[in-house]
């Protein structure tokens, strides 16, 4: 008997947002530390949203 669970959609979205944010926070600190971007909650809020795009497209 095998069963296969794609897990609750609420709690991977969550896990998502919440691991999106934090990369975005570190890649966005990164490029402010080197001149290239500014470290702002619009930078990171857009990097954010285009990484769980990204997540979300290479997952389905």
């Amino acid at each position: 008997m095998e069963t296969t669970s794609q897990g609750d959609p609420r709690v991977l979205f969550v896990m998502n947002l919440v691991l999106s944010s934090l990369f975005a926070t570190v890649v966005v600190w990164g490029l402010d530390l080197v001149g290239i971007a500014a470290f702002t909650p619009v930078n990171v809020g857009s990097l954010a949203l285009v990484i769980m795009a990204v997540t979300y497209v290479m997952t389905r």
